[in-house]
């Protein structure tokens, strides 16, 4: 093992400690009421996605490209996604500060799961070099951050709706968590369907095809049509509240198996990323 991937190895891991250090600092925060702890809980998870930003860059100039081709470089810029996609919505819309609960968590778990997978250095295939490719993966990792945020607030909305106690109180009113899980999932579509449709370009640039059935292209549109069911069920047939927070939840369930499972049980173009 080369100096740089044992550096690379251990700067990861520096990032998946301060990534837990701020969800449990986050955590303990919001359930005792501990304005301090939670702030010192923001601060570790804006330190540590500097530090994450820097291991990214650093890797991408060591390897040549962007981080998209092994297991561990998806799952690590899925993380990184996430927390970026979380401090530019708060800043936008600080109501949305309790998702924190969720999206801290999930980012230092999927960087802890890359650290489990081969780090090697793996050469770009010439279908790969495709600004298209980036954009495909750059809006499918936006989605998830999106929808991320919107599982959030769908199960605070089950939680609070059947109890109304302790830290629940803190959330906001019931109806506010039904209308920001409808909206980041509104942004988690448009970028999931946006994704879908330059996947298809790419395709046709590097085989000569939009579409080929495979199994994660399959899932993708299965995943797209539920998500846009959702939304059409909520706009036209007022879908709200605890039947609406379900069908999301079902939804969001499904987009990670379409994401993290399908490409590793399939034998497909999808799944050269995690061999």
């Amino acid at each position: 093992m080369n100096l740089s991937l044992e550096l690379y190895i251990a700067a990861n891991w520096a990032v998946v400690i301060v990534y837990v250090l701020a969800t449990i600092a986050n955590a303990a925060g919001v359930i005792f009421k501990n304005g301090r702890l939670e702030r010192t809980g923001f601060w570790f998870a804006g330190l540590g996605l500097v530090l994450h930003s820097i291991v990214i860059v650093c890797w991408w100039a060591e390897v040549g490209h962007g981080p998209y081709m092994a297991p561990n470089e998806v799952l690590s810029s899925d993380a990184w996604m996430i927390m970026v996609c979380f401090f530019i919505f708060l800043r936008l819309h600080p109501r949305i500060r309790p998702a924190s609960m969720l999206a801290f968590p999930s980012s230092f778990l999927l960087l802890a799961l890359s650290m489990f997978y081969n780090p090697g250095i793996r050469t770009l295939p010439a279908t790969f070099r495709s600004v298209w490719l980036i954009i495909h993966i750059g809006l499918y990792k936006i989605s998830l951050a999106t929808l991320v945020i919107s599982f959030a607030f769908s199960v605070f909305y089950l939680l609070k709706e059947r109890r109304e106690s302790g830290w629940l109180k803190q959330l906001p009113a019931l109806e506010t968590l039904d209308i920001y899980s409808h909206r980041f999932a509104g942004f988690g579509f448009i970028f999931w369907t946006i994704g879908m449709l330059a996947g298809s370009i790419w395709a046709h640039q590097s085989w000569g095809r939009f579409w080929g059935w495979d199994p994660t292209e399959t899932w993708s549109l299965i995943t797209c049509l539920m998500f846009g069911a959702y939304l059409h069920l909520r706009r036209f047939f007022l879908w709200k509240g605890t039947r609406a927070a379900w069908l999301f939840i079902a939804c969001f369930v499904i987009s990670l198996l379409t994401l993290f499972v399908m490409a590793t049980l399939s034998g497909s173009i999808h799944s050269e990323y995690f061999k």
